[in-house]
């Protein structure tokens, strides 16, 4: 059967050596690759030595680089309310600070320019307890970087992350419609709406126009408490099947991008990313 839609993954979620996960990527049909950690570092820290490496280590495989993973507006925002100690703050290397996000921007995109990556992924500053009181400043900041972005072609695209203030559909969408720009477009993930509290699919996506979504992200969990239980692709709280189908129905042609964050059935994230890829293949086909 057709693959409905072009597959990626995030090459540390198979292994912090990028040509050991491009090659793994590429045995099971992976087209398509996100840079995040690349040789220890996260991406925005990769000299552009260091950066020409991993392109020709990904293009040997013949994959693609389509987004770059960067940490923009993943930090606290000052004189904002008290961060929200629920969830757990991913950093993947990076640990910049909020005085650091002109710098960060300005590289990101220069990364995108020598990779060819379309996307630059995004978030919207830790969440805090009062998420609300943080909206105008976030809509503000991601209005800002789509501007930096579009004279180069480049999509911003913001992530909702349970851990930020932007982490479900209903406010994804608030936060595009308040920043206008056409090239802020969503990097959509129904887990991390789904540990937010909103059901990904049908309630959060319904409220997203399709020609808003980049990019979506594919990983699957269930909850207890606010504390998401990672697992194998299909096997959670995520209705993969009916997101999958709707995302053709409505027109998107996108990739769907593999998030894996499991570590497997014997702590191997390695095994659990080929696991997981292969289950993506297979929702992919319909």
């Amino acid at each position: 059967m057709a693959q409905r839609f072009p597959i990626a993954a995030i090459t540390d979620e198979f292994s912090q050596d990028v040509e050991a996960a491009a090659r793994s990527m590429a045995e099971i049909g992976i087209e398509g690759a996100e840079l995040r950690m690349v040789f220890g570092k996260n991406i925005i820290d990769l000299s552009n030595d260091e950066l020409d490496r991993a392109i020709e280590i990904t293009a040997r495989q013949g994959l693609e680089i389509i987004s770059i993973a960067s940490p923009l507006l993943k930090c606290v925002l000052p004189d904002a309310p008290p961060v929200d100690a629920r969830f757990q703050q991913d950093v993947f290397a990076s640990a910049h600070t909020f005085a650091d996000q002109p710098r960060l921007a300005a590289r990101a995109l220069e990364i995108a320019e020598r990779t060819g990556a379309r996307i630059i992924r995004v978030f919207s500053y830790w969440r805090t307890v009062r998420p609300d009181e943080c909206f105008e400043r976030v809509a503000r900041a991601l209005e800002e970087l789509a501007n930096q972005a579009a004279p180069h072609g480049r999509i911003i695209g913001l992530e909702n992350e349970h851990a930020c203030n932007i982490a479900t559909g209903t406010e994804t969408a608030r936060a595009l419609d308040a920043a206008g720009a056409a090239n802020l477009q969503a990097v959509w993930d129904p887990a991390n709406c789904y540990v937010s509290g909103e059901t990904p699919y049908p309630d959060g996506y319904r409220l997203l126009a399709a020609g808003r979504i980049a990019h979506v992200h594919a990983k699957d969990c269930r909850v207890e408490g606010r504390r998401p239980l990672w697992c194998a692709l299909g096997e959670g709280a995520i209705d993969w099947r009916g997101q999958l189908a709707a995302l053709a129905r409505d027109g998107y042609r996108g990739w769907i991008s593999l998030e894996t964050h499991w570590t497997g059935p014997h702590g191997d994230k390695h095994e659990a990313s080929m696991i997981c890829g292969r289950n993506l293949k297979a929702l992919a086909a319909g």
